[in-house]
């Protein structure tokens, strides 16, 4: 990490934890918030309630033993009590916090694994999701929908390509009531998930060593598996934070190193020669967009990449303006190649991490609905192919096809409100617990500072200082999701020629 984002991440992180410590301090003060153990006895949900006890703390890092149960009766429409003794789920788990900026959060994410008495993990079937071990509690703390993830995910299943599955749910740890998460399943190589061929050790030749892999983009730290792109990444030149207007701060300079993780094989597993070849993969792909003729098939980024889901991808990405798009929790993943000697190109996805799209954030343009995301921003370098790829002319046209068909189904605009309609309903009684539980996340009109900075003392809310906007209720939430969506299809539309000419091909010609 580089010194511009690492001054970024502690600035960050020091300023939510100034918020969330005052806003803790006015929380505790009013009477109406849920807070110390809730009474099992009246306690009940019609989302699937997870319980959750502790053995140890729970931390960043290693996982540590714990025990969950989740009760769910909505199959048979009945409510889920705390106090309910017929679980789909009794049994152990190993649970830690995750995330970065997140941790400062008041609400805390997890990753869970479902574990035999012998502390190995166990596949079982949760929330009517596949069998697995290997699960992750989202928290949507800084997204008041509480839908941006959900949303993001589904719509990447409804183009045509796994993404996690989830579950919406309440959840008390230690009997303490901590709110409405999304249970999730992981991102990881199984049948189920990301279906791409398993690697053994043995496998270090020929067609063997060719796959599969999973891959991200993504801030990384010393426990990942890691190397450098060959070709620097793009950032905006708004400064080390993303604001446009502040100019790079004296001593230091934008990341533009992009570098790749490797997430499967495991660090702790992959061969040296499966690492160089997956490696030289990415070499060899990123630089065929360095040609003078990037689009032609045998020379080109054509020889490489699946076309089609980078194309998906791309339209995903940007429909989203994401502010971390591109750039952070950006997968990618190649299967082994075909017996016939046929090359298994390289696919964008699974995609992950929306809870700062959508409108959701008010660094790296991500309020401005006629910005592009794969312009770039300091906070992280973007990969370059992006904004090649996007002033081709061969891609854009089958991205302007694409998108053409999405917006009839997918990205119709009815379709987005029956979505959000759908959840909104689902949500109508639990959300009033929620915001009960975190009622500093809502504005109470105060006047506000810079970015949205509260007034000292009023409402203090820490993510204000992140957001794009804030409302004062969750239907008013819905409601600006939804116009938000209006405005940014919009903007596509005429780009993208949906309805009208393409101006953003004609750009690119």
């Amino acid at each position: 990490m580089n010194a511009a984002n690492m001054f970024f991440s502690v600035v960050k992180g020091l300023i939510l934890s100034v918020f969330v410590s005052a806003s803790l301090t006015a929380a505790a003060q009013r009477p109406e918030a849920i807070k110390g153990k809730v009474d099992f006895a009246s306690f009940s949900s019609n989302l699937p309630l997870v319980l959750i006890d502790t053995e140890q703390p729970v931390a960043p890092g290693k996982k540590v033993r714990a025990k969950m149960k989740i009760v769910n009766h909505m199959e048979d429409g009945r409510r889920n009590n705390a106090s309910d003794t017929c679980f789909v789920y009794d049994g152990y788990i190993g649970i830690k916090l995750r995330g970065n900026s997140s941790l400062s959060f008041e609400q805390k994410k997890y990753t869970i694994e479902t574990q035999d008495a012998e502390g190995d993990g166990r596949k079982v079937r949760l929330l009517g999701m596949p069998s697995e071990s290997d699960w992750v509690l989202l928290a949507p703390y800084n997204d008041i929908s509480m839908l941006r993830d959900v949303f993001a995910f589904s719509m990447w299943r409804e183009m045509g390509y796994w993404a996690p599955r989830t579950r919406l749910c309440e959840v008390l740890v230690d009997g303490v009531y901590q709110g409405v998460y999304v249970f999730s399943e992981k991102i990881k190589r199984d049948n189920d998930r990301v279906d791409i061929s398993k690697m053994m050790e043995t496998d270090v030749r020929g067609r063997d060593v060719t796959g599969g892999y999973i891959l991200r983009v993504d801030a990384f730290d010393d426990h990942d598996l890691t190397f450098p792109s060959k070709v620097k990444g793009l950032v905006d030149s708004g400064g080390p934070m993303g604001f446009g207007g502040f100019g790079p701060w004296p001593g230091m300079h934008p990341n533009t190193t992009v570098t790749w993780t490797i997430c499967y094989p495991k660090k702790k597993k992959i061969q040296p020669e499966q690492k160089a070849y997956i490696q030289n993969f990415v070499d060899s792909m990123e630089l065929s967009f360095q040609h003078h003729d990037p689009a032609n098939p045998k020379t080109g980024y054509a020889k490489w990449i699946d076309i089609p889901s980078f194309v998906d991808y791309f339209i995903h990405t940007e429909l989203s303006l994401n502010a971390d798009g591109f750039k952070r929790s950006a997968y990618f993943y190649k299967d082994r190649d075909l017996e016939d000697g046929m090359v298994s190109k390289m696919k964008a996805g699974p995609v992950w991490d929306y809870n700062l799209a959508y409108g959701n954030c008010n660094f790296c343009n991500a309020n401005n609905t006629e910005a592009w995301v794969y312009d770039g921003c300091s906070t992280n370098p973007t990969p370059e192919f992006w904004s090649i790829l996007a002033h081709d002319q061969a891609f854009m046209k089958k991205v302007s096809r694409r998108y053409a068909e999405l917006r009839r189904t997918v990205i119709s605009l009815d379709s987005i409100d029956a979505f959000l309609d759908e959840y909104a309903n689902l949500l109508s009684e639990a959300k009033d617990r929620h915001f009960r539980r975190y009622s500093n996340l809502f504005s109470d009109g105060s006047s506000q500072g810079g970015w949205g900075w509260p007034a000292m003392g009023q409402n203090m809310n820490p993510v204000a200082f992140f957001a794009a906007y804030q409302v004062q209720s969750y239907e008013q939430e819905i409601q600006t999701l939804k116009q938000w969506f209006r405005r940014r299809i919009a903007f596509l539309d005429k780009h993208w020629g949906f309805g009208g000419n393409p101006s953003r091909l004609s750009e690119s010609q």
